[in-house]
C-alpha cells in the first residue's frame, strides 16, 4: 500500500477480487501505449549502452512497477546473460540492458529500444542462469520481431472496428462486432506470445543455454499461480482457455515450448547454471517492500505510516500499490483498505454518509474507537453483496476498510469487527523493526528433506508448498545432498 492516497473508492466487492487477481499477474510480454497508460510511446529511442542517458520514457515504465531494485550481483549476471542471448538472436548488433523492478510480482517485459525489465520477484522464482535466459530471450523476440509496433497498429484497427460498431442501427449486431473485434485482438496477443516463445527457445539453445528450460520456467509459473488460487480456495484459471485470453494456457505454452526445444536436441543438451545464478540472487529481498508495508500472514504492518491490523481468519492478503486487498471462502468474501486526508472538521459518520458507497444503511452508522483511533462503522447492501464498513482517522488520514460477503450474519460480522479493532498505531521502535524477507541459498546434507527445508521458510501457510514452487521440484522428490536450494528468510 503506498503512501500516496487515493482519491475514490469502487464498492464492489467483484472490483475487489478482480484487483487481488490482477496485482498477481504474470504476463512476460512488451507492454502496450493502452496498457501503460501513454507511459511509453510505440517508438523510443534506440538505447546505445548503459551510458546513455536515462529517457524519460524509462523513469516513468520503472515508477510505474516499484522503482529499481539495485543488487549487483544479480544486475551484472543479468547483462552478461544479455551480451551472449544479444549476439545469437536476429538482430546480433542491437544493445540491450536490463532493470530490475522492485516488486513480488513475477513479470517481465521490453521496450523497443532494446530496454528490458524484470522484476525481483521473476527472480526468485527462477532456478538457474537458462531459466532466467529463456525469459529474457522470449522479450527480445518481441523486440526483434517488432510486436510493439504490430500491437499497437492491430489496437488501433480494433478501436476502429469498435467505433463503427457503434454507430450502427442494429444494436445486436453492433455488439456482435464488437465482440468479433476483441476476439481478433487476443487472438493477435496470444499468438504474438507463442511466436516469442519459439523464437526464445531457438535463441538460448543457440547461446548455448538449456532450451528446455523456458517449458522449466513456464511450469514453475503455473504451479506458483495454482498455489495461490488454492490459497483462497478458487480454482487456477490460467490452465482453462479462454479466448479472450490476450495469453495461451500455461499447458500449451509448456508443451510447445518442449516441442521446440526437441527440435534442438535431447534433455540435458546445453548449460543450465544453476550454482553460478543461485549466488547472484543470493539475499535478494522476497516479497513486499517495507516503505509500501508488508504482509506477514494475516497480518499487515505499515512501517511509513505507521499502523498494523490482522485479517479474519482465512484470508489472503495482497498488498497493491493502491490498497491491501484481501479474499478468503473462495471469493465469497473480500477486504480492501486504503486511504484519503480528510479535513479535520468533517466528522467520521458524517463521511460514511457523504457518498464514499453506494447502498450505506444510514441507520447502522455508529462510533466508537479502535486502540485509541477515533473510528466509525456502518453497513450497506449493493446487489448480493453485504458490507460492513469502518473509517478510521490516524492523524491526517482516514483509512477505509470495507469487507465484502455474500452473506453478512453474526458470526462473519463478528470477524470483521475484531480485524477493525484490531486496526492500531505500531510505535517507531516496532516499526524499525520491521525487515524485508531475503532469499537465501543453503545447501542439503545428508539427510536432508524438503519438509526439513520447508520448515526454515517463513511463511504462516504451506510452507512445504512454498518451499516446492520455489525449488522447481515435485512433491515426494528427494533433494541432493550438496546441492544448493532457496529459503525465505528474515
Amino acid at each position: 500500500m503506498s503512501a500516496t492516497r487515493q482519491q475514490r473508492f469502487g464498492a464492489w466487492a467483484s472490483l475487489v477480487v478482480l484487483s487481488l487477481s490482477l496485482a498477481g499477474c504474470a504476463v512476460l510480454e512488451t507492454p502496450s501505449p493502452r496498457e501503460l497508460a501513454g507511459a511509453v510511446p510505440p517508438a523510443v529511442p534506440k538505447t546505445l549502452g548503459v551510458e546513455t542517458p536515462v529517457s524519460a520514457e524509462h523513469k516513468r515504465l520503472v515508477s510505474l512497477f516499484g522503482g529499481e531494485y539495485r543488487w549487483r550481483p544479480a544486475q551484472s549476471y543479468l547483462n552478461t546473460i544479455l551480451e551472449r542471448l544479444a549476439a545469437a538472436s536476429e538482430t546480433p548488433g542491437k544493445t540491450y540492458r536490463v532493470t530490475i523492478l522492485n516488486t513480488p510480482v513475477v513479470n517481465a517485459f521490453a521496450l523497443p529500444s532494446g530496454n528490458l525489465y524484470v522484476t525481483r520477484g521473476l527472480l526468485a522464482l527462477a532456478n538457474d542462469t537458462s531459466e532466467v535466459a529463456a525469459v529474457m530471450a522470449h522479450e527480445i523476440a518481441h523486440v526483434t520481431a517488432h510486436h510493439a509496433a504490430d500491437r499497437a497498429e492491430q489496437e488501433k484497427r480494433t478501436a476502429l472496428i469498435s467505433k463503427a460498431a457503434s454507430v450502427i442501427q442494429n444494436q445486436q449486431k453492433g455488439a456482435e462486432v464488437r465482440s468479433l473485434s476483441a476476439r481478433s485482438l487476443a487472438s493477435f496477443s496470444r499468438q504474438q506470445e507463442l511466436d516469442a516463445d519459439q523464437i526464445g527457445v531457438r535463441v538460448i539453445g543457440k547461446a548455448g543455454y538449456d532450451p528446455f528450460a523456458a517449458a522449466r520456467f513456464l511450469a514453475s509459473l503455473g504451479r506458483s499461480t495454482a498455489l495461490r488460487s488454492s490459497l483462497i480456495g478458487q480454482k487456477p484459471g490460467g490452465d482453462t482457455p479462454d479466448i479472450l485470453a490476450t495469453h495461451p494456457s500455461t499447458p500449451e505454452r509448456v508443451e510447445r515450448a518442449v516441442l521446440a526445444a526437441r527440435e534442438i536436441g535431447a534433455p540435458g543438451l546445453g548449460n543450465a547454471g544453476r550454482s553460478e545464478y543461485l549466488a547472484a540472487i543470493d539475499g535478494i529481498n522476497f516479497g513486499d517492500d517495507p516503505s509500501e508495508g508488508v504482509i506477514r500472514g494475516r497480518r499487515f504492518l505499515h512501517p511509513k505510516l505507521g499502523f498494523a491490523f490482522v485479517a479474519p481468519a482465512g484470508f489472503v492478503l495482497d498488498n497493491s500499490a493502491k490498497a491491501v486487498l484481501g479474499v478468503a471462502d473462495g471469493g465469497n468474501e473480500a477486504l480492501r483498505l486504503d486511504s484519503v486526508r480528510l479535513p479535520s472538521s468533517t466528522t467520521l459518520e458524517t463521511y460514511l454518509g457523504s457518498g464514499w458507497i453506494d447502498g450505506l444503511q444510514q441507520a447502522t452508522v455508529t462510533s466508537g474507537n479502535a486502540n485509541g483511533l477515533p473510528l466509525a462503522t456502518a453497513t450497506a447492501k449493493g446487489g448480493d453483496w453485504s458490507f460492513r464498513l469502518a473509517a478510521i482517522r490516524l492523524g491526517t488520514d482516514v483509512y477505509r476498510m470495507i469487507f465484502a460477503t455474500r452473506s453478512l450474519n453474526e458470526t462473519n460480522d463478528a470477524q470483521f469487527r475484531a480485524a477493525i479493532d484490531s486496526f492500531r498505531r505500531i510505535s517507531s521502535e516496532e516499526a524499525r523493526d520491521v525487515h524485508p524477507l531475503r532469499i537465501i541459498i543453503a545447501e542439503a546434507r545428508a539427510g536432508d528433506s524438503a519438509e526439513s527445508f520447508a520448515a526454515r521458510i517463513i511463511v504462516s501457510d504451506r510452507p512445504l508448498d512454498y518451499f516446492l514452487n520455489l525449488n522447481g521440484l515435485e512433491h515426494g522428490g528427494p533433494l541432493k545432498s550438496g546441492e544448493h536450494y532457496k529459503l525465505i528468510a528474515e
